[in-house]
């Protein structure tokens, strides 16, 4: 039984539209799968559709953007209520936030002498948040840099030419929000934030403290030493495991539900009830 709990649609950055995602998670025999899109939950409808009378478990997901200690730390939030008013009026916010942010880094690349990024970066969007993906993908297209990591190396990064701040909403305030909706709120992916062991341990405190409920130690590209770590570290705070392979769209290193193996371990699936006996 494969479980994926974190994967992007063209809501926000990934490549697949959602009814497409639904289909490739089919296809690769995934059997409970969670969209959680940046700072929106616009695809969750169309997903919901296209996995009507599939068998297929389709959880209402999120994925938002949070400062913690000038850190961005991602909270991904399960199961909880769409149509929560505080957690939508939040999540405009951030879109807002979003389409602010991309209109400053077309200036700042416009003052450099790139024109044209924001428009192509706004089509690959599809309507959806403008991300810095977007963007790099754009300059790619359009033979300013040879490939997207260059893109945030030498204008997009932190420091660099192009680079905008972010003003995104507090850990605590996020991870409450998603508990008063109902939702489980998980710490997404926290071996990506090239964090020391002493800093993820205060990352974990933090949140856990601000009532956070899990945290995703399960993914393909993760060294098996720093996974032990991490689930130790969800072990000692009575954290559920959450599993993701925050999939963006088809490529050679990640797949939707590749390499989620889940140890028997409190999880968030024990807490919904996803699991291979109740199917």
């Amino acid at each position: 039984m494969k479980i994926d709990l974190h994967c992007h649609s063209r809501a926000s950055d990934g490549s697949l539209t959602p009814t497409e995602l639904v289909k490739r998670a089919l296809l690769q025999q995934v059997s409970v799968l969670a969209l959680t899109d940046h700072d929106t939950t616009a695809g969750l409808a169309e997903a919901k559709q296209a996995a009507a009378g599939t068998g297929l478990t389709l959880v209402d997901g999120v994925e938002i953007s949070s400062s913690w200690r000038n850190w961005e730390i991602h909270i991904v939030g399960l199961g909880f209520d769409v149509d929560n008013q505080p957690l939508q009026q939040l999540l405009a916010r951030q879109s807002a936030w979003r389409q602010q942010r991309a209109e400053q880094i077309e200036a700042k690349l416009v003052k450099r002498g790139v024109t044209g990024v924001l428009a192509l970066a706004s089509t690959f969007a599809g309507g959806g948040n403008i991300g810095r993906s977007h963007f790099a993908k754009a300059m790619v297209e359009l033979g300013i840099v040879a490939k997207p990591q260059l893109a945030f190396d030498k204008y997009l990064g932190k420091g660099q030419c192009a680079y905008v701040g972010n003003q995104w909403v507090e850990l605590a305030q996020a991870v409450d929000l998603i508990n008063q909706a109902g939702g489980v709120s998980v710490l997404a992916h926290p071996s990506k934030y090239q964090l020391s062991n002493k800093w993820l341990r205060m990352l974990t405190a933090d949140f856990v403290a601000a009532g956070g409920q899990a945290m995703e130690t399960i993914h393909c590209q993760i060294n098996p030493q720093l996974q032990q770590f991490l689930q130790q570290l969800a072990q000692e705070h009575q954290l559920l495991l959450s599993a993701g392979s925050d999939f963006h769209g088809p490529s050679r290193w990640l797949e939707l539900g590749r390499g989620l193996h889940r140890p028997d371990q409190p999880g968030v699936w024990h807490h919904f009830g996803w699991t291979k006996e109740s199917q």
